[in-house]
């Protein structure tokens, strides 16, 4: 059976999902089956909620100040499991904070829009935007939505800017300096700051 609590650079993450919308040329799910303390992220099937709990039952989080939903998915695929976690961690864990990792694409995922489920419970989102552009997206993340996939991404990350107390963006540094350049534009524009990631 998969991991699904793991550490990693001294920091704890959840993973409760293998789905994934996208495709992405720079996933580091092709690198390895494990990542951290994980032997594997690789769920033969996405764990059920008792799966969850005993996963955190099993594992001390009070030593962390925060908890990120991120692993081999899109944590937004597995929405109910995520809230589910998302409380049961702030009730038993009250000063806990939580962070998920997101390509964005929850909204497409559930046919509605998502960042309100999120308020009051999830403290941070951290939204791949990942390019300057839609044809630049749809060539690196290979979102199976296709075109529209960047302006829903976008759409998203506006409402949990204005819904939730802190969100991000992100890019990865396969990126020219001109296209992170243009991306940083973008994530002024829209008062959302961007970090650079290693993409392994």
């Amino acid at each position: 059976m998969a991991d699904i609590v793991y550490t990693f650079r001294g920091a704890v993450y959840l993973n409760i999902t293998n789905r994934c919308p996208c495709a992405c040329v720079f996933c580091i799910r092709a690198a390895g089956d494990g990542l951290g303390s994980a032997k594997t992220l690789w769920h033969t099937a996405d764990p059920t909620w008792e799966d969850i709990v005993r996963a955190m039952e099993a594992f001390d989080f009070s030593p962390y100040p925060e908890a990120v939903f991120c692993g081999y998915g899109e944590p937004l695929e597995a929405l109910d499991n995520c809230l589910r976690t998302a409380k049961y961690l702030k009730e038993k864990y009250p000063g806990i904070r939580l962070r998920i990792n997101t390509n964005g694409l929850g909204d497409l995922i559930h046919g509605r829009p998502t960042a309100g489920d999120l308020t009051g419970w999830i403290d941070s989102v951290s939204v791949s935007l990942n390019a300057p552009d839609a044809v630049r997206y749809l060539a690196l993340t290979q979102p199976s939505f296709g075109v529209g996939s960047y302006e829903a991404m976008l759409r998203f990350a506006a409402d949990c800017k204005r819904l939730l107390p802190e969100v991000m963006f992100t890019v990865v540094d396969v990126l020219t300096e001109e296209e992170i350049a243009r991306c940083r534009v973008i994530a002024d524009s829209m008062g959302i700051p961007l970090r650079v990631r290693a993409c392994s």
